[in-house]
């Protein structure tokens, strides 16, 4: 399952800060929250379906293409939220609601996302344990820019300028990934897995060239496919991109905050990257509900000021920049050969 609250020692800094935010009531369920946000999802989700089904063969289903992109990132972001118990507080309902989501809904993996993403909360920006900042395409670091080869190593040159253009093939890549996970045993409930998953694929493309003629139907998958994937890679970039790598000399408290960053803005922020903006409270306390981050915010900033631990925040627009500009910079060994 997703990494939890970690047992703290008693007088850690976190549990310190773990007391006031319960005794705040932040971690308590919110089951009115998540039954009209999931519900919206679906309404969403079906009202987008029904949409493509109404107009046909035309190219006006490129629009829909296009919303229907945003509906798949947001049902993603609700799987996340399931995964995380942050909905339901057993494990049950929790994978059965991921499961439709993920593999029924948008044709991802529920149990090799869970997998990937908890490896991610249990150490992240740790260039040996986290898998969202291993060397695959992007490098990270100017340790991976040396050591990088193929790939990684001609992209790597270039990275800052080819990043959101390769956001382009995400949702494509969770495809893929989930599909070849899948392959593999070992994953939890992998029949069922599966067969969701053989479902949504087929039905999507099923659906896609049976109601268009192949040309249309191929860029209907291009642009709703490449849409999803610049908004769910959108949403994550601005977390842990550019921060400071983890070492392993770091506490729990320390680990979590100094390579996350938050990012600033309103409700229509909250709504847009789904409370991932809130990088820090999340990542300190994972199954707190989505609605209570923007309340833990000011406990938890003022906690890290008074015991000295930098709290990184920044508008949306500064966020992609300093990622950029990281990327751009432990590429530079690579541009100087």
């Amino acid at each position: 399952m997703i990494a939890d609250r970690p047992p703290a020692t008693r007088g850690s800094d976190f549990a310190h800060l773990s007391e006031r935010i319960k005794k705040a009531g932040l971690l308590d369920r919110r089951p009115g929250y998540y039954a009209l946000r999931i519900g919206l999802v679906v309404v969403a989700y079906a009202g987008a379906w029904a949409a493509f089904a109404l107009i046909g063969d035309s190219w006006w289903q490129l629009l829909v293409a296009a919303a229907l992109a945003v509906v798949y990132a947001q049902v993603a972001l609700v799987a996340h939220d399931l995964a995380h118990r942050q909905v339901f507080a057993s494990r049950r309902p929790s994978e059965i609601a991921g499961l439709l989501a993920g593999n029924l809904g948008i044709g991802m993996s529920y149990g090799w996302w869970m997998d990937k993403h908890t490896r991610h909360h249990a150490n992240p920006n740790h260039e040996d344990h986290d898998p969202d900042v291993s060397p695959d395409i992007l490098i990270w670091s100017t340790d991976q820019a040396r050591a990088s080869r193929g790939v990684p190593r001609l992209v790597g040159r270039y990275q800052a300028y080819l990043f959101f253009p390769l956001l382009l093939l995400e949702g494509l890549n969770l495809h893929v990934s989930g599909a070849r996970a899948l392959r593999r045993r070992g994953i939890r409930h992998r029949a069922a897995e599966i067969a969701l998953f053989t479902v949504h694929v087929l039905g999507y493309l099923g659906v896609a060239f049976a109601m268009l003629p192949p040309g249309r139907a191929l860029a209907f998958v291009a642009v709703h496919q490449g849409l999803f994937g610049l908004y769910l890679g959108c949403t994550f970039a601005p977390n842990h991109k550019g921060m400071p790598m983890a070492t392993d000399d770091m506490d729990y408290l320390r680990k979590q905050v100094i390579t996350s960053r938050d990012v600033t803005g309103g409700r229509l922020v909250d709504l847009a990257l789904g409370g991932l903006n809130h990088q820090i409270e999340h990542h300190l306390f994972p199954n707190m509900p989505t609605p209570n981050l923007r309340r833990a915010k000011p406990i938890v900033r003022e906690y890290c000021a008074g015991i000295g631990v930098p709290y990184a925040e920044s508008g949306l627009v500064a966020s992609y920049r300093q990622a950029l500009t990281h990327l751009h910079r432990v590429g530079a060994p690579l541009r100087a050969r």
